[in-house]
């Protein structure tokens, strides 16, 4: 997978974003999708609150919308419910 300097920009910038706002979500990685090679997945873990997914989920969408409109990167956020093991 190769991200350029401009989606690496924007995808530390918008983890950054995401952690701020949801201090409970941790970062996994940075995938490419299996559907499209020029599309980005941030997998971050899901809120263990429902009502806190889907406020992520939306405050995700938005900022990804963005994105795509301002800079023409596909970026979506996935959250997941595995955890990440403790170093």
């Amino acid at each position: 997978m190769r991200i350029n300097f401009k989606q690496k920009e924007l995808t530390d910038e918008l983890i950054h974003t995401l952690i701020e706002k949801f201090p409970e979500v941790e970062f996994i990685d940075i995938t490419e999708s299996p559907d499209d090679s020029e599309s980005l997945w941030i997998n971050v873990t899901a809120p263990n609150d429902e009502d806190k997914e889907i406020e992520l989920r939306a405050f995700a969408s938005d900022k990804t919308t963005d994105i795509l409109t301002d800079y023409g990167y596909h970026i979506l956020v996935m959250p997941t419910h595995i955890r990440i093991p403790n170093c």
